[in-house]
């Protein structure tokens, strides 16, 4: 049976997710230079993004792929525990039951990348166990979500909410627990219904080796034995497998994409194992849709969420559309994927243009776009607007041919068109976190490039491809 319908079962499935919830920073920008002070390159900032991290981003993953989350943990008494309620209030369908430590701080992990390549990583953190309160606190919301929720997901990153008695907690409460392991031994997780280590959490262990498929199983039969949980291993470039007791392995080679990211792609693979087990589905039909979530989160930055429309699209063989609207796209259908995308934790960037006669400038400025954001917008003159603009001759190929042919470029995820001179009114209601336009204009001639920067968003200047003109090719043609 085709998987992708099976997801309408996501839908007011009541998923617990105990654990350590975190904030994920990413500064960003460009290494052009070494430091005089030191050996070490000098970045300069050109964007920043926060997302829900830990537990918190499975509880966005269960929120994006169709569920309900509640969201149990702790954070500090600080501004990074705002930040947290902030993103949850603004993903909506999770729950927060948080509990404040005053002698902690929200932990919250800071990763400065040049370009795609990450430099350093920067942890605040007071990693202990819960002050007995909070722990207190945490059991008796553990009991409560006991009555509504259908599952438990125990997200373990080893910063003090999973204590012995959390855990014990977690196991008595009657619901099946699903269990992302940090500890040193599976022994403590006895109880749990799956545990989903990678390869290296499994070696630790159980102190063994996991390289080879005959490795892993040993492994696994080892862990099993010493927590009576199924074991699904995350393997990596070489996909997943799925242990049980007495049963043979299953194992699923990776998704076929681009890897950017691992960050957060356990938690993705554990929100869909929830949802799938939670929505009443066999142990290998929730394995292989958890399989296909990860393979849409390793292509995102940092702890990215994977939604139900991507996630649906995989399973029928294909990626994920970057919207299922006209092209071009109405402005309604534009802003609902910009707040999604928002929401997501994406950066959007817009490019502008008439693109009439698409010749290799053109493919070259939409390129160097592409590789400044996650989403790309690109918006085309209308026709009546290029008549105004380069004469009554033009455009040659009418709207809807230009924007048939942008949107089947590689990079470019949204067409849209404008009647006006200049599409400030996009800029101003798209709100873009990247603005690019080629490097016959300077910054301040750019249209819109006020709104971006007061909205913490950069321009970008792209490398012009000599001799490309669309004028010309016009002249040449009409000689």
């Amino acid at each position: 049976m085709p998987l992708s319908p099976l997801l309408a079962r996501f839908r007011g499935a009541r998923i617990a997710v105990v654990g350590d919830v975190m904030i994920d920073h990413h500064v960003i920008g460009q290494v052009g230079r070494i430091s005089d002070e030191a050996p070490v390159p000098v970045l300069l900032v050109q964007s920043e993004r926060r997302t829900l991290g830990g537990a918190a981003n499975v509880a966005a993953n269960i929120a994006a792929l169709g569920g309900e989350a509640v969201l149990i943990g702790m954070v500090g008494d600080d501004p990074a525990a705002a930040q947290v309620v902030e993103m949850i209030d603004a993903r909506g369908a999770i729950e927060p039951r948080l509990s404040i430590a005053k002698d902690r701080p929200t932990v919250a992990k800071t990763r400065y990348l040049g370009g795609h390549q990450q430099i350093v990583r920067v942890d605040r953190e007071h990693a202990a166990p819960a002050p007995a309160p909070i722990e207190a606190d945490i059991i008796e919301e553990i009991k409560e979500a006991a009555e509504t929720c259908a599952l438990f997901v125990a997200s373990d990153y080893g910063k003090g909410v999973l204590t012995d008695r959390v855990l014990a907690a977690l196991f008595a409460a009657g619901k099946p627990v699903i269990v992302d392991p940090k500890r040193m031994t599976f022994a403590d997780y006895r109880g749990a219904a799956v545990i989903t280590p990678n390869r290296k959490e499994l070696a630790t262990a159980v102190r063994m080796r996991t390289e080879t498929d005959e490795e892993a199983e040993a492994a696994a039969k080892a862990a099993i034995a010493e927590s009576g949980a199924a074991i699904l291993l995350t393997r990596s470039e070489k996909g997943m497998a799925l242990y049980r007791a007495g049963r043979a392995p299953i194992y699923l080679a990776a998704e076929a994409r681009e890897v950017f990211d691992v960050s957060g792609a356990g938690d993705t693979v554990v929100a869909g194992l929830a949802l799938g087990l939670a929505g009443g589905l066999p142990d290998e039909q929730a394995m292989r849709i958890a399989n296909a979530a990860a393979g849409i989160a390793v292509g995102k930055l940092g702890a990215a969420v994977v939604t139900q429309e991507e996630l649906s699209a995989a399973l029928k063989g294909h990626a994920a559309p970057a919207a299922a609207v006209t092209v071009p796209a109405a402005l309604e259908d534009a802003l609902r994927l910009r707040a999604q995308w928002r929401a997501e934790g994406q950066i959007v960037g817009f490019t502008n243009g008439c693109f009439d006669l698409l010749h290799a400038g053109h493919v070259s400025l939409i390129r160097q776009a592409a590789e400044a954001c996650d989403r790309l917008i690109v918006a085309l003159n209308s026709d009546s607007s290029v008549r105004r603009l380069k004469g009554p001759a033009r455009p040659v190929q009418p709207l809807a041919a230009r924007a048939a042919i942008m949107s089947g470029l590689k990079g470019v995820d949204l067409v849209l068109a404008f009647d006006d001179d200049t599409p400030l009114a996009l800029i101003a209601a798209l709100a873009p976190d990247v603005l690019v336009k080629g490097a016959d204009y300077s910054e301040s001639e750019v249209v819109g490039a006020d709104i971006v920067r007061a909205k913490g968003g950069r321009i970008v200047l792209a490398e012009l491809t000599a001799g490309q003109s669309t004028t010309a090719l016009v002249e040449r043609l009409t000689k």
